[in-house]
């Protein structure tokens, strides 16, 4: 298991690892993909595989004696974690602040399919892999010491995957992390001052403006006002909820539609561009730090100069407004093909 150091002053936290060991998820020997069919002994053995047996979903698991084939959605243990379970009491103090970086680190393949994209799979598809990431929360919740779950998409060598198949991770954190944190405060002080959510507040704002790019029964796609990377959009649900693991399966069918719509129009529009889309969640466990839970998608179109790095302040070179009319219109196409509508 490797360290969680925390910054000298700031509320900032880095994942060392053990000497030697690797953070990154790694394809396989001989160019072998570790998360396509018939590969499965490459990587930890099964600890959900979502299988369709006569128009039915079925939750199976892998033994050491046998190994579910013909799955549809698959979740293991990374064999290269952020974060690992195994114990230690490995703690230091401050101003050289560590301490274990304990957790849970899962992998879940969304699609037997290798060169199918998550901006390519299927709408059914995509709403089995809400079932899956649903399922995951909840019971990742009910684990000792995971007091926060995330969730989270690297697609493409630039956005930090290195492994092609399409996948998610979720990977558990004994702590919120910061900007969990400071979403949660923020909202906290606007509802002090305003006596409603801010999320609702913006979804009222960004409904029909000029920065929408889909809109759906239950969901909102827009580019932020203030976005902090080229064509970065975010998905919240419109009612107001905090926890994704309450969200109905209608909601989940709809989410599906709205990823598909909005992953493939971008997809299209940016030239399969790499990008990170992550899940902002409100900790489920008893805590005050609630938000609105949404999605966020970054692409990854420029690299940072000096005043990112060093200030925390961002130059973007697109005008949100007219991000969301080139994201809106590849995504309202998608949508209607997705539908039948010609």
């Amino acid at each position: 298991m490797g360290d969680l150091r925390k910054d000298y002053v700031l509320d900032k936290f880095v994942v060392v690892p053990d000497s030697g060991a690797a953070l990154s998820e790694k394809a396989g020997d001989g160019g072998k993909c570790p998360y396509c069919p018939g590969n499965e002994s490459m990587t930890e053995l099964a600890l959900l595989a979502l299988v369709v047996q006569d128009g039915m979903l079925q939750r199976l698991s892998d033994s050491e004696d046998s190994v579910i084939e013909d799955w549809s959605v698959r979740v293991f243990q990374s064999k290269n974690p952020v974060v690992a379970t195994a114990s230690t009491t490995s703690y230091s103090d401050k101003p050289l602040y560590s301490e274990p970086a304990y957790g849970y680190h899962q992998i879940v393949v969304a699609s037997p399919e290798h060169k199918q994209s998550l901006s390519q799979i299927s709408v059914e598809q995509w709403g089995n892999v809400l079932v899956v990431i649903q399922d995951r929360v909840r019971w990742l919740y009910t684990q000792k010491s995971v007091t926060y779950v995330s969730i989270y998409v690297n697609s493409g060598a630039g956005a930090g995957a290195h492994v092609s198949h399409p996948h998610l991770h979720i990977v558990t954190f004994s702590t919120i992390p910061p900007v969990i944190e400071l979403e949660a405060e923020g909202s906290h002080r606007f509802m002090n001052e305003n006596g409603n959510c801010p999320a609702c507040n913006i979804i009222g704002v960004e409904s029909s403006g000029p920065r929408q790019i889909l809109a759906t029964d239950s969901f909102l796609a827009f580019c932020p006002w203030a976005p902090t990377y080229p064509y970065e959009f975010w998905i919240y649900p419109k009612r107001h909820i905090t926890s994704f693991s309450k969200i109905t399966q209608k909601e989940i069918n709809d989410l599906g539609l709205m990823l598909r719509a909005t992953l493939g129009g971008m997809s299209k529009a940016l030239k399969d561009a790499p990008y990170n889309l992550v899940f902002h969640l409100s900790p489920e466990k008893k805590n005050s730090r609630q938000i609105h839970w949404h999605i966020e998608v970054y692409p990854q179109l420029n690299t940072w100069s000096g005043l990112e790095r060093g200030f925390g302040v961002f130059v973007n070179n697109i005008r949100p407004e007219k991000a969301a009319e080139i994201l809106g219109s590849a995504s309202r196409k998608e949508l209607a093909g997705l539908v039948g509508i010609v």
